[in-house]
């Protein structure tokens, strides 16, 4: 009834728990970006069929792995730090019974853990994620943190995903987050050249509204800071004890980062334009 792809590079730490949690499915395939360590391996023993392609941005990998064949028109398309709860698996396999034809995306809501503890406002939740699709239904665009765009009917679920961003340790989410950050910068960019979409704000759709409030966080000033005093204290952030603190602080320092990287660009850009004009 419902397939499951799970991306992965180099992801031995936290496979074996997110393929643990996807037992149920006769069909999963780990879409690998050719790891070097032991993940191919444990998911091989798992079970599960394993592809590969070289990975070049986030979005062209999932379109890529979208056009597997897989055995059933469902796909719940997962990362290896996220793991299905039996409640979401229930959901999930009722929903796509009862799904009318035009229905051809569900989004779901995660759980981030960080010091065992759900952060439950420091994280920002709730974030709908699109998760569980029809191949051929949908495409996938934004080279980093990707959107999905539907062509026909977008549902909701009630269940939660259990997403481990720190499963790896905090050493592996600077470092991801460094990546991240440079390709955010890229495509912050070309974003912020397109005019704004006001009425985005006013959509029912909570995905659009946070598109919309995310271009406009993008034009303010002192974006970091506002970032730690909306997670912090707006969002009751502070609620979340110690893991919500430190989280604030990561995530207004990768905000940070960004910033820098998107100054960074814009001399080195103003830099060769001034170039070719001596030219």
């Amino acid at each position: 009834m419902i397939s499951v792809c799970i991306l992965t590079l180099n992801e031995e730490a936290p496979l074996a728990e997110c393929l643990a949690s996807v037992r149920w499915s006769s069909d999963i395939v780990v879409f690998d970006s050719f790891s070097t360590d032991r993940t191919v391996e444990i998911a091989t023993s798992a079970g599960a069929r394993v592809l590969q392609r070289a990975f070049d941005n986030y979005s062209a990998q999932r379109n890529a792995a979208l056009n597997v064949p897989f055995r059933h028109p469902w796909v719940l398309m997962l990362d290896a730090d996220e793991r299905v709860s039996p409640g979401l698996r229930d959901e999930m396999l009722d929903a796509v019974v009862a799904a009318s034809r035009d229905t051809v995306l569900f989004r779901v809501r995660r759980k981030d853990m960080f010091l065992g503890r759900w952060l439950r406002r420091s994280s920002g939740y709730p974030t709908w994620f699109p998760r569980l699709m029809r191949p051929g239904q949908v495409r996938v665009e934004r080279a980093i943190n990707e959107e999905v765009v539907p062509q026909g009917r977008v549902c909701w679920l009630k269940n939660h995903l259990a997403h481990h961003p720190f499963s790896k340790g905090v050493a592996f989410w600077l470092e991801r987050h460094n990546r991240y950050s440079t390709m955010e910068a890229e495509e912050l960019m070309r974003e912020t050249r397109a005019p704004m979409r006001w009425s985005g704000f006013f959509s029912r759709d909570p995905v659009v509204r946070r598109k919309c409030l995310k271009q406009l966080a993008y034009r303010l000033p002192c974006r970091p800071a506002l970032v730690f005093v909306y997670l912090y204290f707006l969002r009751l952030g502070f609620l979340d004890g110690v893991p919500g603190w430190h989280y604030c602080r990561l995530r207004s320092m990768y905000e940070h980062m960004i910033d820098l990287k998107v100054r960074e660009l814009r001399m080195a850009r103003a830099g060769e334009s001034g170039s070719s004009c001596l030219s």
